[in-house]
């Protein structure tokens, strides 16, 4: 507790830069796994890790956390983000018609997408973000990406690596009382502090709890909104999501990994007038902390919220895309 009071000492709205730069000193992972660490908080996911995470799985239900990718995505050009374009080079009239040069009536299909690498349910890799210069580790931004990608910390680093134990925190339905709201959904603009999630944890009870090499996904209900009213500006509009004072949290509760069911994964606007992402800026570099966004928790929470039982399997490997900042990814949560 002693922590966060400090911590939010050093927040001044007023003096954004030396707010970032407070929070990056108190709460700074660089060197803790050696200075040629490429994994960050991935390293606490250890083989008893895995292990307490298949023995989660009881039931055998399994859900996909991930939205669609498609054309009717999100995704409306900004920093030149476009929702996936996905074409077929063959198809079943080609293979009826005779004009695709097989042998003895065999034919096929085949198709191609091209999409940006963050387009929809993602992890942001350790390349994606900067503080001041340096990427994760302490390194120079430059040395790390470069035209050629990410060196250093490319996304394929971290393919074998996420499959843990995950923890859902439906904070839109933990809140909702308090809020006076009944659809279990945050407004936009909520900023989700450290004391949401411990009283979120309260709520659902101790397989709630959360600890080391956890994979941490976070329920806001505004993708259940978006659905259901239509995107709007859920891609890097108005939206519930962490503080800016989650940053210790982030950082003594040794998670592996966190992920949400918004663009963002901050709350937007962000907490400093004039400020972008500075969460990103210290969860990233500083700590080397995985971020996952726009993931699909609906189901989940669901069936999480009917027996109240909120930990389970969680397997999310990123596609080993050479020297990419980024990837889409298809996580698996098996109960």
């Amino acid at each position: 507790m002693t922590t966060r009071k400090q911590d939010k000492a050093a927040i001044t709205a007023a003096d954004p830069l030396d707010s970032i730069i407070s929070m990056a000193e108190l709460h700074n992972n660089w060197g803790r796994w050696g200075a040629d660490d490429v994994l960050g908080t991935l390293n606490f996911i250890d083989a008893g890790k895995r292990l307490e995470a298949a023995g989660l799985v009881r039931s055998g239900e399994v859900f996909s956390l991930s939205q669609p990718f498609d054309t009717d995505g999100p995704q409306k050009g900004w920093r030149r983000r476009t929702n996936p374009v996905h074409t077929m080079t063959d198809t079943g009239l080609d293979a009826e018609h005779g004009k695709q040069g097989f042998p003895h009536g065999f034919g096929g299909a085949d198709d191609v997408i091209a999409m940006p690498l963050q387009c929809s349910t993602q992890w942001d890799g350790l390349g994606h973000i900067f503080d001041r210069g340096r990427a994760w580790n302490g390194r120079a931004a430059g040395d790390v990406v470069t035209s050629q990608g990410d060196l250093v910390t490319g996304i394929q680093t971290a393919a074998a690596h996420i499959v843990s134990r995950g923890v859902l925190l439906d904070v839109g339905r933990a809140l909702g009382p308090e809020l006076g709201r009944d659809d279990g959904e945050l407004p936009d603009g909520f900023a989700i502090t450290a004391d949401h999630l411990e009283s979120t944890v309260e709520r659902q009870g101790s397989s709630s709890r959360v600890g080391r090499g956890d994979i941490v996904v976070i329920r806001t209900g505004q993708y259940t909104r978006a659905r259901r009213n239509g995107w709007g500006d859920y891609a890097g509009g108005a939206a519930p999501g962490l503080s800016f004072s989650t940053a210790p949290w982030l950082h003594t509760s040794e998670i592996a990994g966190i992920a949400t069911d918004t663009w963002g994964f901050e709350v937007r606007p962000n907490e400093f007038e004039g400020a972008f992402q500075p969460l990103h800026q210290i969860a990233i570099p500083n700590l080397g902390l995985f971020l996952g966004e726009m993931w699909n928790p609906d189901a989940l929470a669901e069936s999480c919220a009917a027996d109240g039982r909120y930990d389970f399997m969680l397997t999310a490997a990123p596609l080993a895309i050479t020297g990419a900042v980024g990837s889409p990814v298809n996580p698996i949560a098996l109960r």
